[in-house]
Parts: C-alpha cells; sequence; structure tokens
C-alpha cells in the first residue's frame, strides 16, 4: 500500500466501504454467537458502522462529526464481547473483504488495523456467557 493514501482511499473509498458493510451485516445477522446482540432494524447499525470505518480508515471524520468522539468500547459495554465474539466479528469482517473482491494484502491490513480494537471491546470471558 503507497504510504502516502489512507487505507480509506486504497480500498476504494465510500462506495467500497458500503459494499463491505452490506455484504458484512448479513454474515453478522446469520451467525450464532453474533446474531442476537444485534437489533432486528441492522440499517442503523450499519450505517454508524460505515461512519465510523470511514473515520477509522483515515477518511472524513463522519462519526465524531455526527455522534462526538466515537467512545466505542464504552459504547459496547452493555453487549456481552467474549474473545470468541470478537474472533467470530473479525471472522465476518474477512468474509465480506474477500466476497467485495478487496486485494488479499489490503484484507490482511484491514483485519490488522481492526483486530486490536476487537479485542479491546472484550468485557466477558466465555464462562460468564
Amino acid at each position: 500500500m503507497n504510504r502516502n493514501i489512507s487505507l480509506y482511499e486504497a480500498i476504494g473509498g465510500h462506495e467500497t466501504l458500503r459494499l463491505i458493510v452490506d455484504a458484512f451485516y448479513p454474515k453478522v445477522q446469520a451467525h450464532p454467537l453474533l446474531g442476537p446482540l444485534f437489533p432486528e432494524d441492522i440499517d442503523p447499525v450499519k450505517e454508524k458502522q460505515y461512519l465510523f470505518l470511514t473515520q477509522f480508515f483515515g477518511g472524513p471524520m463522519l462519526y465524531s462529526d455526527r455522534y462526538g468522539h466515537p467512545m466505542m468500547r464504552a459504547r459496547h459495554l452493555p453487549f456481552p464481547i467474549t474473545p470468541e465474539r470478537a474472533e467470530a466479528w473479525l471472522d465476518c469482517m474477512r468474509r465480506a473483504l474477500r466476497e467485495v473482491g478487496i486485494d488479499e494484502r489490503l484484507q490482511e491490513i484491514v483485519i490488522d488495523r481492526l483486530s486490536g480494537p476487537a479485542h479491546h471491546f472484550v468485557n466477558t470471558t466465555e464462562e460468564e456467557t
């Protein structure tokens, strides 16, 4: 990846990010560990994810402009996030990136970038679920 462009630009900007989010959430909803954590009306969740990932990958500050500082760990505290759920979330994202046709090297970079936060949100052990 060219170091002079953001990850947001490298993956194709807003259009590609919308495709990724659209490919990602059906996988999340169908996953036995993840689906129950999400509301039936997934559209507001998808929109927030799009806004957040745009900003997180170096694009416009859409999430902060609309909702303030992301404070993502605090926003996830009401949900039982286990290590297994963090890995399941990352797997759904891997499959969405593949489905959209993101370059393999960029897929690795995206997953690496998301792995830290995914595991940072863990707030429950497997035994507690």
